[in-house]
């Protein structure tokens, strides 16, 4: 089973409040609208990666299908800042704030019985509202959004390793509950790699950094 990362999103600080208008004017392609969207909004086409720049001086990346294009993308938009004219640290320090992964058990699975196996304080399920089950992780604290076609989305991680063992954890207990049949199958570190997927689009990207960035 192979787990596919869609989406990293990182933040780091530049240490300076930023002159928005300014940097919009001096960066090629930027968008500035505060009247709509309180950060300007920056897009690379090396890696396809999306930025969001904050007053505060907080910066936002999204889009990224590893932690390397994520940490990529922050020193990129950190070169532009300062070639706008703005004092900035050469290095900021980077944090990863959510790592979205998704990975398919290849087999139907019925999620009511699920939901009852596992226990309802585990899991949310409410299929008039939401097609699918929500299954919150202590540890690692993420969260999985599983499927009846098998399909999971995991959200919350903030490491590959993190996805990884989660999806171990899951897979382990629909074998042992025998909602899913054993097979050979394995998750392997190796196997995480970055999704081929179109990206994400910019109003989507927007909103996902944002919440990042106001957490």
């Amino acid at each position: 089973m192979r787990v596919r990362i869609e989406n990293v999103v990182a933040s780091a600080s530049l240490g300076v409040r930023l002159d928005l208008p300014s940097i919009a004017l001096a960066i090629e392609g930027a968008e500035y609208a505060p009247e709509r969207f309180p950060g300007l909004i920056c897009h690379l086409t090396q890696p396809k990666t999306a930025m969001l720049l904050f007053q505060s001086g907080k910066v936002v990346c999204t889009g990224g299908k590893s932690l390397h294009q994520a940490e990529t993308t922050v020193r990129r938009i950190a070169e532009l800042v300062r070639r706008s004219g703005q004092r900035i640290p050469k290095h900021p320090p980077i944090q990863v704030q959510n790592i979205v992964a998704t990975a398919d058990l290849q087999s139907e699975i019925n999620l009511t019985s699920v939901a009852v196996t596992l226990g309802l304080d585990h899991v949310e399920y409410e299929p008039e509202q939401f097609p699918g089950l929500v299954y919150r992780l202590a540890e690692p604290k993420v969260v999985v959004l599983l499927f009846g076609s098998g399909r999971m989305v995991c959200t919350g991680a903030r490491r590959p390793s993190d996805v990884l063992v989660a999806v171990q954890r899951i897979k382990r207990e629909l074998q042992a509950s025998e909602h899913l049949g054993r097979d050979r199958d394995r998750v392997a570190p190796e196997e995480v790699r970055p999704s081929r997927r179109s990206p994400p689009s910019k109003a989507l990207l927007a909103t996902r950094a944002l919440n990042a960035a106001s957490a």
